[in-house]
């Protein structure tokens, strides 16, 4: 997501240990980045049998398609529960192939659940056929809306949430009646297998949900394979444009969520401890290795010094391989050095600086006063490392936020709800938390997804459903409508009369 550095793309393949053992060229290793042991090897899977895999996935796409919703809905609510039944190992695993602690993995994989279980129970109510009103026009017609499947979804997902992020993807696309055809990172394949094995506890008979692994030729060849009727992807910006140039020969959609550079502005009238709080949760969780953490932080001048005492104290308590493990991707560690060594030399620093980077661990490093247009403020930094600035007011500190290429996510904390909301809706991103952060994650209603360089599409909520299926539309005449056969060469001039003046009592007062 964001700069190369974040949430990358399968197609990036240079985080990974270079295999010189010719016995070892058809298959590929997942290390544990915080020890370098070997969690598993997994095939590199060939464009061939990407082929084959995707071949599997037609058919039983029309196989799942056919059962209906109600069918599906058991099923997947079904493959809910089994994944809770393994709930533990999937959090070792996890924590194994990202280094994140077990708790934090545990918390992600609890998250997956709730949207699992809301895909599958809301599907038919969203996506189902319905009457629609026709109009005075139309008023001889009936007319139905519904949303059908589309096919072969392949997701292409990334290694910091290796659950949570691509389920939001493929359990809303199966709710939708489509197949999968999942590509996970290759930091994370392990995890990626695992998903696709216990849906075949609950769906056994056809593959509708398979893994394949795999280096840069995998993933490409799934994305340009013309049978894949639409690409979630989540990834760098970058690696975006190309899948996009790729999905462009055969025009397959994509959904693309790109990371962001999400701002927290906190108002004069906010509860400080709580804003602090959640301030340093957000950017240092994951180690900083969330798309959606915070990165930019903008503090009304009244309350700057105070919400300063309040994040320094807290940030003495977080410390790197306990409250958050290691940076998963080793190629990473040299962006967030990199934006660490600007920020430092060119703002003040409130913790942490150039020492903080331990590889592959990184300490939290908090810095104050840095340029608007350094790179530590303007590029994702994937990393647990914040700015913050001084503003006259919230709408200062709204204009900063809004002034980034990306839009994905965002905080405000204000005691005064109404301007609160007022805030979050000027806040140029897809979606915003008030007096609380990275909540609407957490929502299943809710639809996640950005603007501008964070991508576009959506998942999760309604929206999520209907971004892996296509509205079909149907009118019926139930009667002919007297005296006005319109769309025939036998219509007369009296027919077009009465047309317009029809028009004309619909359509023809001003509003004054």
């Amino acid at each position: 997501m964001g700069n190369v550095a974040t949430c990358p793309l399968i197609l990036v393949s240079d985080a990974l240990p270079d295999y010189r053992d010719a016995m070892t060229t058809l298959t590929f290793d997942s290390l544990n980045p915080a020890t370098g042991e070997i969690v598993g090897s997994h095939p590199k899977q060939t464009p061939d049998a990407v082929h084959q895999a995707v071949g599997r996935a037609e058919e039983a796409a029309a196989w799942w398609a056919a059962l209906g919703p109600a069918e599906r809905r058991r099923r997947l609510l079904d493959y809910k529960a089994v994944l809770t039944q393994h709930l533990r190992e999937l959090a070792e695993l996890i924590h194994q192939e990202t280094g994140k602690p077990v708790g934090d993995a545990t918390l992600e994989l609890v998250l997956t659940l709730t949207h699992l279980d809301w895909a599958a129970r809301n599907a038919q109510k969203v996506l189902g056929r319905r009457r629609v009103a026709t109009g005075m026009i139309g008023l001889n017609l009936a007319a139905t809306l519904e949303y059908l499947p589309l096919g072969v979804v392949a997701v292409i997902g990334p290694w910091n949430y290796p659950v949570f992020t691509p389920m939001g993807s493929i359990a809303y696309a199966l709710a939708a009646g489509n197949a999968i055809v999942f590509k996970p990172s290759e930091l994370t394949p392990g995890v990626g297998v695992r998903l696709a094995e216990l849906f075949a506890e609950s769906v056994p008979e056809h593959p509708v949900f398979q893994t394949v692994t795999g280096l840069g030729e995998t993933g490409a060849a799934l994305a340009a394979d013309p049978r894949v009727k639409k690409v979630a992807f989540t990834g760098s910006t970058a690696t975006a444009k190309r899948v996009m140039a790729a999905c462009a020969e055969n025009l397959t959609p994509i959904v693309a969520e790109c990371g962001g550079k999400d701002a927290f502005i906190v108002d004069a009238d906010a509860d400080l401890g709580a804003a602090a709080d959640a301030c340093l949760w957000g950017a240092m969780a994951n180690a900083g290795q969330t798309c959606v953490g915070v990165e930019r932080v903008y503090v009304v001048d009244a309350v700057y010094e105070s919400f300063m005492r309040e994040l320094s104290e807290r940030v003495t308590k977080v410390k790197a391989g306990e409250q958050y493990g290691p940076i998963t991707m080793p190629g990473q560690v040299e962006i967030i050095k990199r934006h660490i060594d600007d920020a430092t030399k060119a703002g003040k620093v409130i913790t942490g600086g150039p020492d903080s980077v331990r590889a592959p661990f990184v300490d939290p490093v908090i810095v104050e006063d840095v340029p608007e247009d350094s790179p530590a403020v303007r590029e994702e930094t994937f990393g647990p490392t914040i700015t913050v600035r001084r503003t006259r007011d919230a709408q200062e500190a709204l204009s900063l936020a809004n002034a980034s290429t990306y839009g994905l996510g965002g905080t405000i904390f204000s005691r005064n709800a109404r301007r609160a909301t007022e805030l979050a809706r000027l806040m140029r991103s897809g979606m915003t938390a008030i007096n609380s952060v990275i909540s609407f994650a957490g929502v299943p209603s809710l639809p996640f997804g950005g603007i501008g360089d964070s991508g576009f599409g959506r998942i999760h909520g309604a929206d999520g459903l209907r971004e892996f299926a296509r509205p079909k539309a149907i009118a019926r005449q139930r009667f002919a409508m007297p005296g006005m056969n319109l769309t025939s060469f036998n219509r007369g001039p009296a027919e077009l009369e009465r047309l317009v003046r029809l028009v004309t009592f619909l359509h023809g007062r001003r509003k004054r």
